[in-house]
C-alpha cells in the first residue's frame, strides 16, 4: 500500500508512467518465475480489479490532464484545448489499462506451467525418501516393524501416481488433470500425516527416532507439493481440498523436525538454511490458514 500511496503523493506521476512502471515490473517477475496474473489462492482478476481502480483514480487526477493545477493556464481557450488533449490522452491511457490487464490474464498460463514443472522437481527428493523409508522398515525391531509398516504401506503406489499425474498436468495444464492433481496431493498428503501419528505410538525410543525421521522426509516433499499445487488452485478448489484434510497439519506439527525439512528444502532449491526455514514456515503457516 506504501507503494501506490507515494504514486498518489507524486506531483508529476502520470497513469502512463504507472502503467508503464507496472508493465516493466510484471515483465522482470515473469522471467525470474513470479506471475503476477496468479497470487496465492486469488486470481488475475482480483489483482486485475485492483490495479484497475488505483489506476483509473490516477487517470481522473493525473497532472497531465484536466486535473491539473490551474495556474498554468493562461486563458478560457487554452484550458479547452487542453480538455480536448485530456480527453484523448485518457482514451490513451485505457486502452493501455486494458493492454495491461490482458498481460496479466496471459501470464496465469505462464505460471501454472512453472508450477507444473516445480512439481515435477520435487517427485524425485519424494521417491528417494520413499525408498529410505522402505529401507527403515529392515532396520526396526520385529514389533516396530509391525507398525510402521502398516502406517506406510501403499507410499511406493501413491508417490508414483503423484509422479505421473503431475507429469500429466505439466504436459497439459487443464482444470482436468489439476483435478486429479489437487485429489492425489491430498491423499497421499494425508496417507502421511497418519503415518506420522502412528510412528510416535512406536514404544521404542530409537525405533520411533527412527521412523519419524523416514516418513518426514517423505512429508516435507509432499508438503512442498501441496503447496505448490495450492498455489495455482482456486479459492473454491482449495476449500474442497481442505474438506478432504482430515489428519490437519496442526495435529502432526510437534512431529516434524524443522531443521531437517529446511535441510531438506535448501538442498533441493540450492539455498541457505535461513532462507528455507522462512519458506517452510511460510508454506505450512499458509496451508494451515487454508484447513489442512
Amino acid at each position: 500500500m506504501n507503494w501506490f500511496s507515494n504514486i498518489w503523493k507524486h506531483p508529476r506521476t502520470t497513469a502512463t508512467g504507472v502503467l508503464i512502471g507496472v508493465t516493466t515490473v510484471a515483465g522482470v517477475l515473469s522471467q525470474q518465475g513470479v506471475s503476477l496474473g496468479h497470487v496465492g489462492n486469488g486470481n488475475v482478476v482480483t489483482l486485475a480489479s485492483a490495479l484497475a481502480a488505483a489506476l483509473l483514480g490516477l487517470v481522473a487526477r493525473d497532472p497531465g490532464g484536466n486535473n491539473a493545477d490551474g495556474p498554468g493556464d493562461e486563458a478560457v481557450g487554452q484550458k479547452k484545448s487542453s480538455g480536448a488533449q485530456s480527453t484523448s490522452g485518457a482514451i490513451l491511457k485505457s486502452l493501455m489499462l486494458v493492454a495491461l490487464l490482458l498481460q496479466l490474464s496471459l501470464t496465469q498460463g505462464c505460471t501454472a506451467k512453472n508450477v507444473a514443472q516445480e512439481i515435477v522437481n520435487w517427485t524425485p527428493a519424494m521417491q528417494s525418501a520413499v525408498a529410505t523409508v522402505n529401507a527403515t522398515a529392515t532396520v526396526l525391531d520385529p514389533a516396530d516393524v509391525a507398525i510402521f509398516a502398516a502406517a506406510t504401506t501403499g507410499f511406493d503406489a501413491a508417490s508414483n501416481l503423484l509422479d505421473a499425474q503431475a507429469r500429466a498436468y505439466l504436459a497439459n495444464p487443464n482444470a482436468g488433470t489439476l483435478a486429479q492433481l489437487q485429489t492425489q496431493v491430498v491423499a497421499f498428503q494425508q496417507q502421511v500425516n497418519a503415518a506420522l501419528l502412528s510412528a510416535a505410538r512406536i514404544v521404542n525410543p530409537q525405533g520411533q527416532q527412527r521412523a519419524l525421521v523416514a516418513i518426514q522426509a517423505v512429508a516435507t516433499a509432499v508438503i512442498a507439493i501441496l503447496a505448490l499445487v495450492q498455489s495455482i488452485s482456486s479459492k473454491e478448489a482449495v476449500a474442497s481440498m481442505a474438506a478432504q484434510s482430515t489428519v490437519k497439519l496442526a495435529m502432526v506439527e510437534p512431529l516434524i523436525d524443522s531443521g531437517a525439512a529446511a535441510r531438506m528444502v535448501a538442498a533441493h532449491y540450492s539455498e541457505t538454511q535461513s532462507a528455507a526455514t522462512v519458506q517452510v514456515r511460510s508454506a505450512r503457516a499458509a496451508l494451515m490458514q487454508a484447513g489442512f
